[in-house]
Order: structure tokens, then sequence, then C-alpha cells
């Protein structure tokens, strides 16, 4: 019957034969990238050059449309309408400027 500690040891002996392979894939991969770059003609320069994803446009903060003189909560006019609103007119509480 085999041991704990043989079990042990042969997970320690597998663990190194498998980052030997990593490293032996990484290798590899690295040289097919390299020749695939100077078949092309392509530079590191044209990896990280304008081709990357746009930026997100910034969200700002919507301005309130809409409040309640009594607390002064407000409302941009956005999702579901508060409860202060709930069974009136709307445009009664719209902020002018």
């Amino acid at each position: 019957m085999t041991t704990y500690a043989e079990y042990v040891e042969q997970i320690a002996k597998l663990q190194s034969l498998a980052e030997a392979a990593r490293q032996a894939e990484i290798n590899d991969a690295i040289k097919q990238i390299k020749d695939l770059m100077n078949l092309h003609g392509v530079t590191v320069a044209d990896l990280s050059s304008a081709r990357s994803a746009k930026p997100a446009k910034a969200k700002g903060a919507v301005a309130a449309q809409f409040k309640n003189p009594e607390t002064g909560e407000t409302w941009t006019g956005r999702g579901r309408a508060p409860r202060w609103l709930d069974g009136k007119n709307k445009e009664q509480f719209r902020i002018t400027n």
C-alpha cells in the first residue's frame, strides 16, 4: 500500500514535470510569435499602437429635473418616479432655471 509520504513525493515530482512542460510550451509559443512577427515585419510598437480598444465614454452626473419643495428631495426624471410624485402632476415639481 502506498503511504501518504510517497503520494506527497509523487505530487512534487509531477508538479516539477508540469512546470517544465509549461516552460517548454511558453518557449515554443514565444518562438512562434517572434517568427510570425519577423515574417510580417511587425514590431512591439505596432502591437501597442492605436489598434487598442476605444476608451469608454465617461458617464457624468445627470442634473435633477424635479424637486419636492417640502423635503428638498430631487429626481432626475430617469428611472422609477419617487413616491412623492405618486398621483401628482410631475410638471408642478419641475425645476426651472
